[in-house]
């Protein structure tokens, strides 16, 4: 049996649609009508993932998405009409595993369910090696990242991203590259949540996000983790 999906939406026909179109692909659906009742029944059921609309009354989708993300592994995609960066960065910063805005396919909604899923269903645990370069430490056994011997507190997302470069210096990595090798996704819509989680990495490993020294952005390409030379 597939595992389930929980929606958590407040508009009853944006509600009813995506649950037809999961229960035509043999999900099973449970429906909240607000952020309250939607935290409830995911701390009650053996979920899957959430789909969580943004503006909600009772709890917004963004803080049910930082309280799920705390307790659990659940899958988490945000389904918001807002498209301002801001919001967008923070969504990944809260945790949520993809975003999609309105108005959506259907269809690409369901894509994008079963690619969450997927990669939820596979072993995501960082090979145990230790990579350093200079100040910057990458620990894939702990699954840290360390700053001038600080923890740079990057989210599990960024670490696999981070990762993934720094295991291949000067290699340009394309976004769908780094969607596919990185988050396991392959759909060239979600080519943005890339530069999303750049923009969040470089704040916490770089001493000047705006003059980045580690990732590289490769103009008309995607990114690279730079090769990196010891001054001494």
């Amino acid at each position: 049996m597939k595992p389930g999906v929980l929606i958590v939406e407040d508009d009853s026909k944006t509600a009813e649609l995506i649950r037809l179109y999961l229960d035509r692909d043999g999900y099973p659906v449970t429906v909240a009508r607000n952020g309250r009742e939607g935290l409830e029944l995911a701390r009650r059921n053996n979920l899957g993932l959430v789909l969580l609309d943004v503006m909600m009354p009772e709890l917004d989708g963004l803080e049910v998405c930082r309280i799920l993300r705390e307790e659990s592994d659940v899958g988490i995609i945000l389904v918001t009409a807002r498209t301002d960066e801001v919001d967008t960065l923070r969504a990944l910063d809260l945790g949520a595993d993809d975003y999609v805005t309105k108005p959506f396919r259907p269809r690409e909604l369901v894509a994008r369910v079963r690619a969450v899923l997927r990669r939820k269903g596979t072993n995501e645990l960082p090979e145990a090696c230790e990579l350093s370069f200079g100040p910057l430490a990458i620990d894939g056994r702990r699954h840290e990242v360390r700053v001038d011997g600080r923890d740079a507190h990057v989210t599990r997302k960024e670490f696999q991203l981070l990762l993934t470069m720094a295991k291949e210096p000067g290699k340009a990595f394309s976004r769908l590259e780094l969607l596919e090798k990185a988050f396991g996704y392959n759909y060239e819509g979600l080519e943005r949540t890339i530069d999303a989680h750049i923009r969040n990495l470089r704040k916490k490993i770089e001493r000047d996000a705006e003059r980045p020294v580690y990732i590289e952005t490769v103009y008309g390409v995607g990114y690279r983790f730079a090769e990196y030379r010891d001054a001494s």
